[in-house]
């Protein structure tokens, strides 16, 4: 029953930025990993970044540098800034406990010219 609800995806230009947000429930938050992941139409889901409680970050090669994962624990929220967007950043974006939990619905990120 805990929720993950995933926005801020939109349609942008290449170079430009994005900042997803993450809402979620457990009363186990601030202790819980959390990840970033994402789906490219045709790709696997990827991990593109992970946040410890102590936050410490992760980020996938291909993010790193322009992606910024964050989280604010009295409000049980994880955001992901994106700069520099490319193309090939294009997916469906969702957050997620660690170890996995359920999937909330994602947000539609269209890098796109």
């Amino acid at each position: 029953q805990a929720q993950l609800v995933e926005s801020g995806g939109g349609l942008v230009q290449p170079g430009g930025s994005l900042r997803l947000s993450c809402a979620a429930s457990r009363s186990s938050f601030s202790i819980l990993r959390m990840v970033w992941y994402r789906q490219a139409p045709g790709n696997e889901r990827e991990l593109v970044a992970r946040i410890t409680p102590g936050d410490s970050t992760y980020y996938a090669d291909s993010v790193k540098g322009r992606f910024t994962i964050s989280r604010d624990n009295a409000k049980k929220m994880v955001y992901l800034q994106m700069n520099s967007l490319k193309p090939e950043d294009t997916g469906v974006y969702y957050c997620n406990y660690f170890p996995l939990g359920s999937w909330g619905q994602g947000t539609q990120v269209t890098v796109s010219s």
